[in-house]
């Protein structure tokens, strides 16, 4: 019976190295590896919960494991536990259900910082200020914030009844509050500069944004906007088809905006420009900063590679890897890596990480750069970099890639002295202006009205008032450090101003009076006629 194998030997062999390569190439190929790492991991938790010294969280365990295993992988992919998901998504999505109000907790006391537009707060007649001092029959003194939103927060349609103390009324307030969706605006604020200026401030790519970004740029149009600043300071990025739609509205034709490429061949991909708006033809400066990234970083790409505007600021942050979504089955989820972005040009956006310590080194990078500050059209500062050099579509300019979106005009952000940020930590800007508008807040709608631009011209923050400030500060233990005082004098001033026009016009009365004192802002003004003849425009 074993005749005919002895008589192929030879054959017997190549068969038997065969299959022992096709068993090993099938432990590859069909997952065994993955099954054994599956199994070891499951052996570690079981021993480690049945034979540990004290009782384990095993809940708690796997969720270490699961992030020491994202430790080894690049920065931007992630675990989110189920706790911190609904936030994340709310955020992502562009809305939540509740009553509607910004709050912060002062002095133990939950305040209204503004009721949110459209809301059913502001439709009651909830304003800046009121304090919230029970929730259905309940005192909330002493209340966290993660209790406000478990209170405040539910299904719409479903009642909450509020007890609120307003200043200057003897009486309390008692408001039935429908709870309804809640948009979470991501276009902060748009107003007309000037005559022709329109500026709007984008601070991340949500589901909602190339809708209220539209809406917004409709607005200034009817206003007659003539040119624009778009605003991406600070933005992390969000969606990239919401990135794609916003370079759209202001690159014409069919020219490539982003395109993206990674290790499995399903997700590389082009992305173009494809429809017609009235913007395309307008002077643009795009205002850049150190935390613009990955979605600001395509559109503001977008916008250089083309030489259709202008980008002024800093260096952006440098995060080109996109991320694909996984929801598990406990409502917790990942965000996994799954490829690179490109700018037109062919630029990767993404910083070097592979040879960062962890990922602490990797973010605290970005706040040890150094730039000189200048005029950078030709991209010279950066002429002695190791990075990858590339041209401009059109006007064939030198870039760089590896390593974010290099300005065309380099302005450094304000530095703030200790003094100032102490300030900053302790919340004594809002604190101290909810207690002046407690008893000015009448004199200043009798004045003023509805007239913002009359506010910013008129209203300013004299010395008694600053002196104020500073001796409320120490009743707060934030003592004053007078050197720090006299450099940071007219920001602490126009921050109070900006605090005060927030709770009468909200975002754009915010925006509108702290802007004047930025330079960066100030800087962009001066480079509209410069954008115009970058893009060819008549």
């Amino acid at each position: 019976m074993f005749s005919n194998w002895t008589k192929f030997p030879f054959l017997f062999l190549v068969l038997t190295i065969g299959a022992l390569i096709g068993i090993q190439l099938e432990k590859v190929f069909s997952g065994d590896n993955l099954r054994e790492s599956i199994r070891k991991f499951n052996d570690v938790l079981t021993y480690t919960e049945k034979y540990y010294i004290e009782e384990v969280d095993t809940q708690k365990l796997v969720e270490a494991a699961l992030n020491g295993m994202f430790n080894q992988l690049d920065p931007h992919s992630v675990y989110i536990p189920a706790k911190e998901f609904t936030a994340v998504e709310e955020s992502f999505r562009g809305d939540f259900e509740g009553i509607g109000i910004e709050f912060q907790i002062v002095n133990d006391t939950l305040t209204v910082v503004s009721p949110i537009t459209g809301g059913p707060s502001e439709q009651l007649g909830i304003l800046p200020g009121d304090r919230i001092i029970k929730i259905d029959g309940t005192s909330v003194i002493g209340i966290t914030n993660d209790e406000v939103r478990q209170k405040l927060r539910g299904k719409a349609g479903t009642k909450v009844n509020v007890t609120i103390v307003r200043p200057g009324l003897s009486k309390q307030l008692e408001y039935t509050i429908v709870r309804d969706k809640i948009p979470i605006y991501s276009v902060d604020a748009h107003f007309m500069i000037d005559d022709k200026t329109g500026y709007v401030s984008v601070s991340r790519f949500s589901e909602t944004t190339f809708d209220e970004l539209t809406n917004a740029l409709k607005d200034l149009n009817e206003k007659g906007m003539k040119q624009l600043l778009l605003d991406l300071r600070g933005n992390p990025g969000g969606y990239l088809n919401q990135a794609v739609q916003i370079a759209d509205l202001f690159i014409d034709g069919k020219k490539k905006i982003v395109y993206t490429v990674g290790r499995r061949s399903e997700f590389n991909e082009e992305y173009f420009a494809s429809e017609n708006y009235p913007y395309e033809k307008i002077p643009l400066v795009v205002l850049i900063n150190r935390g613009s990234a990955s979605a600001s970083e395509i559109v503001s790409g977008a916008v250089q590679d083309w030489d259709r505007g202008l980008v002024v600021g800093e260096t952006s942050f440098g995060k080109g890897l996109v991320q694909r979504q996984f929801q598990l089955f406990d409502n917790s989820a990942i965000r996994l890596t799954i490829s690179e972005y490109f700018t037109p040009s062919g630029r990767l956006i993404q910083r070097e990480y592979k040879n960062k310590k962890d990922k602490k080194d990797y973010y605290s990078e970005i706040s040890d750069r150094e730039e000189s500050e200048g005029e950078n059209i030709e991209h010279t500062a950066e002429k002695d970099s190791t990075k990858p050099t590339y041209k401009t579509l059109l006007k064939k300019r030198t870039v760089f890639g590896g390593g974010g979106i290099t300005p065309d005009y380099i302005v450094k952000s304000e530095t703030l002295t200790e003094y100032t940020q102490n300030l900053l930590k302790e919340n004594l800007f809002y604190s101290f202006v909810l207690s002046y508008l407690d008893t000015h807040s009448s004199e200043i709608k009798n004045k003023y009205g509805n007239n913002l631009s009359k506010f910013r011209k008129e209203f300013f923050i004299n010395s008694d008032l600053l002196n104020s400030f500073v001796d409320f500060a120490k009743t707060k233990k934030v003592d004053l450090i007078q050197s720090d005082f006299e450099k940071d004098k007219d920001y602490i001033a126009a921050r109070l101003k900006a605090q005060i026009a927030r709770n009468f016009w909200k975002n754009d009365g915010w925006y509108s009076v702290l802007l004047e004192g930025d330079s960066q802002f100030r800087k962009a003004l001066e480079l509209f006629n410069e954008a115009k003849d970058l893009a060819n425009l008549k």
